[in-house]
């Protein structure tokens, strides 16, 4: 099974090579790299260069934006599973994509595998909060719950069928797909009881007071969108259990 990993980078060579690396360095051998870069002006290029031989598909142009990118790679992307990793994001080791391949192959008629997630300092690793997942339906999705989105790995087949990230939600358009993947159309989707991600700290919508508002108003269109019922409560609950990742 070919499984497709997909990393968007933009000025961001601080971290790029250790992302690079950790995908590079996996066990599971039939992986093809797609790099989608937004027209870098930093040494993003050089350090992609230097992997060129593990990179199956590279493109430097503008673009909309982070979804914008990712949809360009999921266009390119001929596995039968993609897969998100951001630049300033590691895999967590080296047997994560066998993992993933493994369980594909035990259930064929899944559509999503997911599992959990530790967000890290950008400096040290030090590990700040624990996104434990559990085995969930679209109830849970109904209540506020959802998948480490960095973790989840999905059939290129449900892309085409129903839709790619929308471009005008801001940073929810992750959350968006989510309820509309898992809500909406009810994937089958398994939890894979393994830490998956290591990721940074210091996302776009956790910048400043404005662009948290930006993300609470996006999140509640995703929700409204997705005709998700008692959409705040949603949002509400969906915050809460944030917090309770740093216990």
């Amino acid at each position: 099974m070919k499984i497709s990993i997909i990393t968007v980078i933009y000025n961001g060579e601080a971290y790029l090579k250790e992302c690079i690396a950790s995908i590079v360095n996996q066990s599971y051998p039939d992986i093809e790299y797609i790099i989608v870069d937004g027209g870098s002006t930093d040494g993003s290029l050089q350090i992609i260069e230097t992997y060129q031989y593990a990179v199956k598909h590279f493109i430097s142009e503008p673009d909309r934006g982070l979804y914008d990118a990712i949809n360009k790679g999921i266009q390119m992307a001929s596995g039968t599973v993609i897969g998100i990793l951001n630049a300033d994001d590691m895999l967590a080791d080296r047997h994560v994509i066998k993992h993933v391949a493994a369980k594909f192959s035990e259930n064929p008629e899944i559509d999503a595998i997911y599992g959990d997630l530790h967000y890290i300092k950008p400096v040290n690793n030090q590990v700040l909060r624990r996104w434990k997942s559990k085995q969930a339906d679209e109830k849970d999705i109904a209540k506020g719950w959802m998948p480490a989105h960095p973790t989840l790995y999905i059939k290129k087949e449900l892309f085409l069928r129903y839709g790619h990230y929308a471009l005008d939600l801001g940073t929810a358009a992750d959350y968006d797909l989510i309820l509309r993947y898992f809500f909406v159309h009810q994937l089958k989707a398994v939890y894979l009881p393994m830490l998956m991600v290591n990721m940074r700290t210091g996302g776009v919508s956790n910048k400043n007071f404005m662009n948290l508002m930006a993300a609470l108003k996006n999140d509640y269109k995703a929700l409204k969108r997705n005709r998700i019922p008692n959409p705040l409560m949603v949002l509400w609950r969906k915050k809460v259990s944030k917090i309770i990742q740093y216990l």
